[in-house]
């Protein structure tokens, strides 16, 4: 069931987003050469509990870690760990709060150091096919126009969007009705409605789309080991417009 917020429960949703929000401006500032997702993950926990939040993601259905940080073909899920970051890489990190029972989630990808022009442009297509999806988030609109508009601007961008994880509705939960893939035809799924809360998050491959599942059972990584990068963010259906961004300051 689509469950639309009043405007009390998207207060306590923008004060978690703003949480994510800051937290994902902290870690950025961290990211260098020889740092560890190990602790990248702390900084972020500590942060988040400052904040008088919960880091959503640690123990949901057994997670052990407050972040999603995922390194080149790794999609999304990936563990933290000693390794140092090293020059080139790039980095996903996806992360959660809840605030007041209510939940933000948003992910950004890094480029450690100096990296490849093309893992630039993969990074700045991923980031550019939200802002795609974004203009078709407005009331009237179905979910899939939203899909349609992120898949067509990767490919135009000769990428391929992930087919087997997609966006989802949000709020006191963090996976909640609707599902939002990254890719379809136009005109299908749920009608927007003000008040609809949706984490909409583009992960895009330089090469196939096809992913599969490590031993850990939870990373996710290309299934021909090429690059791959994240982008998302919480949002809210407005009557007015434009969506708002919950996890952007």
């Amino acid at each position: 069931m689509i469950t639309i917020k009043s405007q009390s429960e998207i207060d306590l949703m923008r004060k978690a987003g703003k949480v994510v929000a800051e937290c994902h401006e902290l870690l950025e500032s961290k990211i260098e050469p020889g740092i560890t997702t190990l602790e990248l993950n702390r900084i972020a926990e500590d942060f988040i509990r400052k904040s008088k939040a919960y880091p959503t993601f640690l123990g949901y259905y057994d997670y052990p870690f407050s972040i999603c940080a995922s390194i080149n073909e790794q999609v999304v899920h990936g563990f933290s760990n000693k390794e140092p970051l090293q020059e080139g890489d790039i980095l996903a990190i996806d992360l959660g709060a809840t605030l007041g029972g209510y939940v933000g989630d948003a992910a950004r990808t890094h480029g450690v150091g100096n990296i490849s022009e093309e893992a630039k442009k993969l990074i700045a297509v991923t980031r550019e096919s939200f802002y795609k999806g974004m203009e078709f988030a407005r009331e009237g609109f179905r979910v899939s126009d939203i899909s349609h508009a992120i898949q067509t601007h990767v490919e135009e961008n000769g990428f391929s969007v992930v087919r087997d994880y997609v966006g989802h509705g949000i709020g006191q939960q963090m996976h909640e009705e609707p599902q939002v893939p990254n890719f379809g035809k136009p005109g299908y799924g749920p009608r927007l409605q003000a008040g609809m809360c949706l984490a909409i998050e583009p992960m895009v491959n330089i090469g196939d789309y096809k992913v599969r599942l490590l031993d850990d059972g939870w990373t996710v990584v290309t299934k021909d080991g090429s690059l791959s990068a994240h982008y998302e963010n919480t949002i809210v259906i407005t009557g007015s417009g434009d969506p708002e961004i919950l996890t952007l300051l």
